[in-house]
């Protein structure tokens, strides 16, 4: 789907089934977007990111600058390149999801997808569920957005 810029971006929420060989189908506008293929690897809050190919290469090249003796460099690559997986749409529009990350992601018979723009989330529905309680805190999202400047121009 194509985003205001131009840029195509991955938009809205979809909850959907996952069946029992882990497979996923994806969206149509979502298929669209992955062109030759994508990768998922391990969410900052329990859930899976799913990036298209070139968008993993982007990352994998800004990894590549990070010094190995940071510590926290070292426990980002091991989440993020550490977890990576290629994954790849079948003739029917699914993806097929590694065991060890759906263990991660305690995803199980149905998932959410969320679109994050340049790419998109992977959630079991009760920890959704959880950072839709957050995000609802219209008092606390006031505090902790401040600093991110998102400004109409």
């Amino acid at each position: 789907m194509a985003g205001l810029s131009g840029v195509a971006m991955f938009f809205g929420q979809y909850s959907l089934p996952l069946d029992a060989q882990r497979r996923l189908v994806l969206p149509a506008d979502f298929r669209s977007l992955l062109g030759e293929g994508a990768f998922a690897f391990q969410g900052f809050e329990r859930n899976l990111i799913v990036l298209p190919q070139a968008a993993f290469e982007t990352i994998c090249h800004q990894a590549g600058s990070w010094s190995i003796t940071d510590p926290s460099a070292r426990l980002l690559l091991r989440m993020t390149l550490g977890t990576a997986v290629a994954l790849t749409l079948d003739v029917e529009g699914r993806i097929t999801l590694p065991a060890d990350l759906c263990a991660f992601a305690a995803l199980e018979r149905e998932v959410v997808l969320l679109g994050q723009g340049r790419y998109f989330e992977i959630w079991a529905p009760a920890l959704w569920n959880v950072q839709k309680l957050r995000l609802q805190d219209a008092e606390a999202n006031a505090g902790r957005f401040a600093t991110l400047h998102l400004t109409i121009a």
